[in-house]
C-alpha cells in the first residue's frame, strides 16, 4: 500500500494563501492558484473553508488575532523597546518590496476597507497594533530612550499614519527603496523625541536613501 497523504495543515493553507497574495492581485486570486501554492488541489480549499471569500475572511480574522502577538515577538527580540519600534517600521515597509507589490497590497486595502466583514477584521488588528506599539512608546519613555514628555497614544497613532503616508509618497516619487524612504520619515518625526544624549541619530533623519 502506498503511505496515506500527509494532511495540509490550515496554517499551511494560510502560508500559501498569503504566498499567492504577494504576487497576484485581487482578480488573479484564484483557488487553483493557492492550491498550486499548497501543493493541494482547489477541491481541498472548497472542503476546508467554502469559498475564496470565507478563505481570505478566515485568514484576515487570523492575522487580526495575532497583531497583538507581532509586536509581543519584536519586543522580545529586541532589548531596546525603541529598537523594536524601528523593527515595526522596518516590517511595514516589507509591503512595498517593489512598486507592483504595494500596489497589489493596496488593493487588497480596499476590499478591507469597502467590504463590512473584512473591515471588521481590519479594525481589531489595528487596534490591537496601536496598542501594542503605545505599549512599545511608554516602554521607550521609561528606558529613558525617549523624553518623558511623549504622550504614548499619540505618537502610537501618529506611527500609523506616517506609516501608511510615507509608503504611499514613497510610491509617487519611487526614489531610493521604500524601506530606506519610510525610515526616513520615522527618523524625522522621532527626532524631537530623542534625549539630546542620543541626537547623533538625529543627523540621519534627512537621509532619504
Amino acid at each position: 500500500m502506498s503511505p496515506r497523504p500527509r494532511k495540509v495543515t490550515d496554517d499551511q493553507l494560510f502560508a500559501a494563501t498569503h504566498t499567492a497574495m504577494t504576487r497576484l492581485g485581487p482578480r488573479g486570486l484564484t483557488l487553483a492558484e493557492i492550491a498550486r501554492d499548497a501543493g493541494v488541489t482547489a477541491a481541498v480549499l472548497v472542503q476546508r473553508f467554502g469559498s475564496k471569500r470565507n478563505l481570505l475572511l478566515t485568514l484576515s480574522k487570523r492575522v487580526a488575532e495575532g497583531a497583538g502577538e507581532m509586536i509581543a515577538t519584536l519586543a522580545k527580540q529586541h532589548q531596546s523597546p525603541l529598537a523594536a519600534l524601528r523593527a515595526y517600521v522596518d516590517c511595514m515597509a516589507g509591503m512595498a518590496a517593489s512598486p507592483a507589490a504595494f500596489a497589489r497590497s493596496l488593493a487588497y486595502l480596499q476590499i478591507d476597507l469597502t467590504d463590512p466583514d473584512f473591515r471588521r477584521h481590519l479594525l481589531k488588528q489595528a487596534r490591537s497594533t496601536r496598542a501594542g506599539l503605545t505599549r512599545l512608546i511608554k516602554r521607550a519613555s521609561q528606558a529613558g530612550e525617549l523624553v518623558s514628555e511623549v504622550n504614548p497614544g499619540q505618537m502610537a497613532r501618529t506611527i500609523e499614519a506616517l506609516v501608511g503616508g510615507s509608503l504611499i509618497s514613497w510610491m509617487l516619487y519611487r526614489e531610493g527603496t521604500a524601506l530606506n524612504w519610510v525610515r526616513a520619515d520615522f527618523n524625522a518625526m522621532l527626532a524631537p523625541y530623542l534625549p539630546r544624549r542620543t541626537g547623533v541619530e538625529r543627523t540621519v533623519v534627512g537621509d532619504v536613501g
